[in-house]
């Protein structure tokens, strides 16, 4: 099994994109997991379909409901089109979850016993790209912008059902989540919950901590169950949902921050 890549594996297509590169909202989404492509020369990393479709590859309905909410807030979004098995761009280089042995219950064959030359290749083809563009993405914004990361999580996960639905995280900057979470009740009935189903401890946070908080952006990272986006009709709901709840959390806080300074 081929296991090294260069730009050339991955069939013209870019590691990574910018949707609605001329949007001047105020929001910079992200979505790290939108895709389940795998380069031809990774042999689909031993997969058989049904795991490289599912959501060990990515994360379902992420894209689309990022795209939905890109469209009502005028937002750029800056999306991976490689599966997260070959590289996982939230996770740092030396995290063990960048290029996963095993997922849940999934052994990923072409990810046993990677060389370092393997993995290297896979850094420079896949996290850099996705990495490079994301920073001058907001290197080149005309004001600071508030960055926002989508992601979906499934219903099951090691065999225990999850019931949370909607789920608000955050590293050390709770701005934007506490805002959001005060307002969910007003926008939604599903359940909403702070670090949940994952938190900074489970290292889910990593474009958070190193996009955002050195540069004193305001941020937040959204899980959606992915039950609950899984058609186009419930992507663009759910994603119309978040639209007016990130916007209304934005105008609260500004609001706050206005009525701070005139105390």
């Amino acid at each position: 099994m081929g296991r090294l890549i260069d730009t050339t594996d991955l069939e013209g297509t870019p590691a990574a994109v910018l949707h609605n590169a001329d949007g001047n909202g105020q929001v910079l989404l992200v979505c790290e997991h939108a895709a389940n492509r795998i380069p031809a020369a990774l042999d689909n990393l031993g997969l058989d379909e049904t795991t490289r479709l599912s959501h060990v590859a990515w994360d379902p309905g992420a894209l689309a409901v990022a795209q939905e909410i890109s469209q009502i807030l005028d937002a750029r979004l800056v999306a991976s089109t490689v599966s997260r098995l070959v590289y996982d761009c939230n996770r740092p280089p030396e995290a063990p979850g960048a290029m996963p042995e095993r997922s849940e219950v999934f052994d990923i064959p072409g990810n046993q016993n990677l060389t370092k030359a393997e993995k290297a290749a896979r850094v420079a083809t896949v996290y850099e790209p996705f990495r490079t563009l994301l920073a001058e993405t907001i290197a080149t914004s005309p004001t600071p912008p508030v960055l926002v990361t989508i992601h979906s999580f499934t219903p099951v996960y090691l065999g225990k059902q999850r019931d949370v639905e909607i789920g608000i995280l955050h590293d050390s900057d709770t701005r934007l989540a506490d805002a959001m979470l005060d307002l969910a009740p007003r926008h939604t009935e599903l359940s909403a919950r702070r670090n949940d189903p994952y938190g900074p401890e489970d290292g889910v946070t990593h474009t958070l901590k190193l996009h955002a908080l050195p540069n004193g952006l305001m941020n937040v990272m959204i899980e959606v169950r992915n039950d609950l986006i899984a058609t186009a009709d419930q992507q663009r709901d759910v994603g119309k949902m978040l639209a007016e709840l990130i916007a209304d959390a934005l105008t609260l806080i500004a609001n706050n921050k206005e009525a701070q300074c005139h105390a």
